[in-house]
């Protein structure tokens, strides 16, 4: 392997690392990410360190300002329910591309999504899984531009989905799970007038409930 190859995979291994720690909620928004603890962390050097965060930017999870510095993604409530009006209408369309394509087998293993959903009531294995369960049910959509663009959506939003997630814990998330058997209803028949509709108002409903709580955008 050359040297500019073991960089690349440094950089993508680190960028990797740095993302599960994100989606984890160990760094909340705004806060900033800076290089030389990343290079400490991972004893690398700049050049690395600097790549990863470019493949964090690109992936929505991360902001660059030039000469200053990182900052992890943080949305005002009007960015955060416009791109939420985004998911609400480009989602149901990379369902409707992926349900002709979803196997059996992808249809038990959403099932089973469901099931180990309903069955914990700890928020960060639920959004685990829920983020799991979609993205999977995305998963036969044969597209470049809008599988690219939900994922960078889902990575901006996740803290807000977990913020929205921790509301609704105290309905064992009662609304989520029903949304989601309702879908897995329409992913059976191949019904894709059924699901787009099941997913625009499961998508919609957490948009207005985070607007009722405009505190979680000043955390």
């Amino acid at each position: 392997m050359s040297i500019i190859d073991s960089d690349l995979a440094l950089s993508q291994q680190i960028a990797n690392s740095l993302k599960e720690e994100i989606l984890s909620g160990k760094f909340p928004p705004g806060v900033r990410i800076r290089q030389e603890d990343i290079a400490e962390q991972f004893g690398a050097s700049r050049s690395p360190v600097r790549e990863a965060l470019r493949i964090l930017e690109a992936e929505g999870l991360i902001n660059l300002v030039a000469h200053t510095g990182a900052w992890i993604s943080h949305l005002s409530l009007a960015e955060c329910e416009e791109m939420y009006q985004l998911r609400e209408r480009v989602e149901p369309l990379l369902l409707r591309l992926s349900i002709a394509h979803i196997s059996d087998e992808t249809i038990s293993q959403l099932q089973e999504l469901a099931s180990e959903m309903e069955a914990t009531k700890d928020v960060e294995k639920f959004l685990k899984l829920d983020r799991e369960f979609h993205l999977l049910s995305y998963s036969g959509a044969e597209t470049v531009l809008v599988g690219e663009m939900v994922n960078r959506l889902w990575n901006t939003t996740q803290h807000y989905r977990r913020a929205y997630s921790q509301m609704m814990a105290t309905s064992s998330f009662k609304p989520a799970h029903y949304e989601h058997h309702l879908l897995l209803s329409a992913l059976k028949k191949r019904d894709a007038d059924d699901a787009e509709r099941i997913l625009y108002g499961h998508i919609r409903r957490t948009r207005l409930e985070l607007a009722q709580h405009p505190d979680v955008f000043n955390s």
